[in-house]
């Protein structure tokens, strides 16, 4: 099976369905392809990327820097890619990713003046140069994502109430600055068409399924 040892993203805007999305990806690859699938969450999944998540969403760090955090997720990735991804796909499961470096190039480009080849220059160290095999963007406008986002994160660990949860520090920025992450996911699918894909994350969950099915069966790793 070519899926083995593959490292696919699910990636876009808040709102945009990408964690359900590979949920239901990671399940029918199981199911149908009998592949061993993991599905890991960006930043997080090891204990010291949960804490860096933990400060990267934290509404009370409103003074951190751009270039702060853009340190701060790819920390986090490094940690990621040591402890799990790579084991993972030397043992030749499948990684699925909800989010990674091109949330990055989307969410921190420009700010503090960071360009493209700075971000892809450190992303490299963090990761070790394993960059992913396929990352399928979900796109939706901004007024559509912003009416799906539910207050989520939890100042505190231990309280598993939903109804507590705040809007995390990124979710609080500007309307402006959300259009300006959606562009930048679209231009890097355009820059690098090859190894990404777009799918209208703006209708029904099920037919979003099937198109990222299509996607993943049709593509070079399928072949």
């Amino acid at each position: 099976m070519s899926l083995q040892g593959k490292f696919i993203v699910f990636d876009g805007c808040e709102g945009c369905g990408k964690s359900t999305q590979a949920a239901l990806a990671r399940d029918r690859m199981a199911r149908e392809l009998s592949l061993d699938v993991l599905l890991v969450r960006d930043p997080g999944t090891t204990r010291i990327g949960e804490q860096i998540r933990h400060i990267l969403l934290n509404p009370d760090n409103a003074e951190m820097s751009m270039r702060a955090e853009m340190l701060l997720y790819m920390s986090a990735r490094a940690q990621m890619m040591k402890e799990i991804i790579k084991p993972a796909l030397d043992a030749g499961r499948t990684v699925l990713s909800d989010r990674f470096i091109s949330s990055t190039l989307a969410y921190q480009l420009g700010g503090d003046g960071l360009t493209e080849n700075e971000i892809r220059a450190i992303g490299d160290v963090a990761v070790n140069s394993r960059w992913p095999d396929l990352t399928i963007i979900f796109d939706l406008p901004v007024e559509m994502s912003g009416r799906r986002v539910r207050p989520k994160f939890m100042r505190d660990s231990s309280n598993s109430d939903p109804t507590t949860g705040l809007t995390d520090r990124i979710e609080l920025r500007s309307r402006a600055y959300h259009e300006q992450v959606r562009q930048n996911y679209l231009q890097q699918a355009a820059d690098a068409n090859s190894k990404y894909r777009v799918i209208d994350a703006s209708h029904a969950i099920s037919d979003i399924h099937e198109e990222v099915w299509q996607v993943i069966r049709q593509s070079e790793l399928y072949q």
